[in-house]
């Protein structure tokens, strides 16, 4: 390979490797440059409610984050989501953590069995998991009869969300130490760097002795427990919760983790760019809600950000874009 190759090659590595702290520093500037193009201000408030969102749906992105980091795609840990919260406020009305441990109790279940699935039979994903989000959520409502359950013990609410430090609460701490952990397992054990060679190369994981099948099934149970523990503190946090909450919790995981530097083609990514990413997108939506940006304009913009992110990190797109060069070069 020559060398000008090599400098290409080496700027889009960096420039992937950068993506999560750019777009965290291009939401911070357009916040703090906000008086110079809007009336509006950025107050502690703000960035508390910012922050607070994160939280709300902080860990559906990591654990969505953690099955694309293996080369997969959890499509139930939507319907995950919303039963943790219903389990939750329905069996943890005096002991809330119980309520918080039955919920990621279910998720181990649905988490194993479909990892297990995958890892054995080698289908995809996707079309299993969206079976796997049905059945979780046919289940919601049956738990619920299709009603809000409402959570009695409301001071659990107010201690989740009670600010501390001017910013922040004992569930965005939650939440971040989670993200903080899980970042240190990623990067420094040697379980975090199997997964990622599980999402790089399959075959090759297998050869060199990782317990590929072992890793694909803790990951997808990983995701699940994850995402009832994050409906979880969602629901008590606001002392209800919906059997189903539609496909916005989803979308914003995904687009978080791919802000995050998530590859979509697997092998790449962790838990401090996938937190990156979830502020990110959190920031940005306090943005547009101080310059009273509209509904449809909001969704607007989110759409075409995560489609631009998916064709950026498109890896047969990549693949035939430098195909195209390299054969317009020859010519």
């Amino acid at each position: 390979m020559s060398e000008k190759s090599l400098i290409p090659l080496f700027v889009a590595r960096t420039l992937r490797r950068l993506l999560p702290l750019l777009v965290l520093g291009l939401v911070l500037s357009a916040l703090i440059a906000l008086p110079l193009y809007s009336d509006a201000r950025v107050s502690s408030f703000s960035i508390n409610n910012s922050l607070q969102n994160a939280a709300s749906l902080g860990l559906l992105a990591l654990g969505v984050g953690l099955t694309m980091i293996i080369g997969e795609f959890d499509l139930s840990s939507l319907g995950v989501y919303a039963i943790g919260g219903m389990i939750a406020v329905k069996y943890g009305a005096d002991f809330p953590v119980v309520g918080l441990l039955l919920a990621m109790l279910l998720a181990v279940m649905v988490g194993g069995v479909q990892g297990w699935i995958i890892a054995r039979t080698g289908v995809s994903s996707v079309p299993l998991t969206l079976g796997g989000y049905i059945i979780v959520l046919g289940t919601s409502h049956l738990v619920s009869d299709s009603q809000t359950l409402a959570y009695a013990n409301y001071d659990v609410g107010i201690w989740l969300d009670s600010v501390f430090g001017g910013i922040l609460s004992p569930r965005i701490a939650i939440v971040v130490g989670i993200f903080l952990l899980t970042g240190a397992f990623m990067k420094w054990t040697r379980m975090g760097r199997e997964i990622r060679a599980v999402g790089g190369d399959r075959r090759a994981s297998r050869a060199s002795g990782v317990q590929v099948d072992r890793i694909i099934i803790g990951v997808f149970i990983a995701s699940a427990c994850l995402s009832a523990l994050g409906g979880g503190l969602f629901a008590l946090s606001t002392a209800a919760a919906k059997p189903d909450l539609g496909l916005a919790p989803f979308i914003f995981a995904v687009t978080a983790a791919l802000l995050g530097g998530v590859s979509l083609a697997g092998g790449r990514g962790g838990g401090m760019g996938i937190l990156m990413g979830v502020v990110s997108l959190s920031l940005l939506e306090t943005l547009f809600s101080l310059l009273g940006t509209p509904v449809y304009m909001v969704n607007l913009i989110r759409g075409a950000l995560l489609m631009i992110v998916v064709v950026i990190e498109a890896p047969d797109l990549r693949r035939s874009l430098v195909t195209l060069r390299n054969a317009t070069a020859v010519r």
